[in-house]
């Protein structure tokens, strides 16, 4: 079949030669402890001199660091230096079929495959085939775009989600007996990885009708109860949405700067690699993504946010608890959509906000409205935190405050998107810090 139809390509996958430690080569996505550098500076000392994604990625710890030109520099040598040693070998073209394990779930199955750039649009009220869960923050890509501008290699650690709840796309696949690509231990709790190659044309062939189904427009519009036809949705970005429209930013420039641009449009440019996982997949858990505000005092905080909720026709509280007991009792309670409850802790201060009559139906919409005024007009920064203990050590130390978030049903997430358009940014995680994607496989990205 025609894969463009749905937006899919075989990827020719790069692999790490046999010889290299898998163990080492493979490391979270860059995204992750990005207020916690011991992390990274333990892991540089585990990975040594052996080759590792670590040397082809951008840690975001060190965004905005003196050496960044440097560090990219590093990254783009590393990159060829990996292609001209045999670091890393080509595979048939097709898919990978991954099965990982982690310290929070026993499986959670995906598919790498490569997406079509051209069926991706971010902005808003976007129906294209691939879209945007959450708000694309445009000034967060900049950064991403000098890292990925002259990379001759994109590895990726992009989760995107189909909602196919008969399981007929990832699952039977798992029935077959494939060539075993890989199978280890990773780093840092990450759990265990396996990998198989998927290369038989049936197979490729049935993967794609079963995607076809999903994206077939009478049955999507059935499906998620919708009063007419819409463009389908089959495409959704769970993890990676910045780097996925980095990709995007690169593949629009590389067009306008084309002569004419259908000399190259099969350019591997076009193409982003990704991991696909299906929202009904049992290992899949939407967790919240919680908030630390740094350089703050939660009394000045809370009359900044009294008055700005004030101004929207919201009510606004703010009452001690006792401690992280009376937290926890809080976010385990169904959420109620005429007040959205915030716990926060700040040094030894336990916290809790409330806005009564909000203007948002989601209680992370309501605190991101505020935090982003906030933040443009005074010197605190923010930043996104998976695990509500990493909440405590952080809003716990002078000066700071962290904002506790509740999670979001992972199982209305299509329909939502179709009929409200992107979340808010940061509004969900699939799953803890430790269960992200982890670098491993890698695409050329250059002629």
């Amino acid at each position: 079949m025609d894969f463009t139809q749905i937006g899919l390509q075989l990827p020719e996958i790069l692999l790490p030669a046999q010889g290299v430690d898998p163990v080492k080569w493979a490391v979270i996505a860059c995204d992750q402890y990005t207020s916690q550098p011991d992390y990274w500076r333990k892991l540089a000392e585990t990975v040594g001199d052996a080759p590792s994604t670590l040397k082809i990625t951008f840690p975001e710890v060190y965004l905005e660091q003196p050496d960044e030109t440097e560090r990219i520099e590093a990254i783009n040598t590393e990159m060829h230096r990996y292609l001209d040693q045999g670091v890393l070998q080509p595979q048939a073209p097709g898919f990978v079929l991954v099965d990982r394990k982690t310290a929070h779930a026993p499986s959670r199955k995906g598919l790498m495959v490569a997406l079509d750039l051209q069926r991706y649009d971010y902005s808003t009220g976007s129906t294209s085939l691939i879209r945007a869960t959450e708000g694309t923050i445009l000034d967060r890509l900049p950064p991403r775009i000098r890292v990925r501008e002259n990379a001759c290699l994109e590895t990726p650690h992009i989760m995107v989600l189909i909602d196919d709840p008969e399981r007929t796309v990832i699952e039977p696949l798992f029935d077959q007996d494939l060539p075993q690509l890989y199978d280890f231990e990773l780093l840092a709790n990450g759990g265990h990885l396996k990998g198989w190659q998927v290369t038989d044309p049936a197979l490729l062939q049935q993967v794609g009708t079963k995607l076809a189904a999903l994206a077939d427009p009478e049955s999507f519009r059935e499906k998620y109860r919708l009063e007419q036809t819409q463009a389908p949705l089959l495409f959704a970005m769970g993890d990676g949405n910045h780097s996925f429209a980095t990709a995007k930013a690169i593949w629009e420039k590389l067009k306008e700067d084309a002569s004419d641009p259908a000399e190259v449009m099969d350019h591997p440019a076009r193409w982003a690699l990704v991991e696909l996982v299906n929202l009904h997949d049992p290992g899949l858990e939407f967790e919240a993504i919680h908030r630390v505000v740094f350089g703050a005092e939660l009394d000045h905080l809370a009359e900044a946010m009294q008055r700005f909720v004030s101004e929207r026709g919201c009510g606004f509280n703010l009452a001690e608890l006792a401690n992280e007991t009376a937290v926890e009792q809080v976010l385990s309670e169904p959420v109620d959509e005429s007040t959205h409850r915030i716990p926060v802790v700040a040094g030894s201060r336990f916290a809790l906000l409330e806005v009564t009559s909000p203007q948002f139906n989601l209680t992370v919409a309501t605190l991101q409205q505020f935090l982003d005024d906030y933040l443009a007009t005074t010197k605190a920064r923010i930043d996104y935190i998976h695990g509500s203990d990493v909440v405590t050590e952080l809003g716990g130390k002078q000066g700071n405050i962290g904002f506790y978030l509740p999670a979001i049903s992972k199982f209305e997430l299509f329909r939502t998107i179709i009929l409200d358009g992107a979340l808010p940014r940061k509004t969900f995680s699939m799953g803890e810090a430790d269960e992200k994607r982890f670098y491993l496989e890698c695409r050329r990205i250059a002629r």
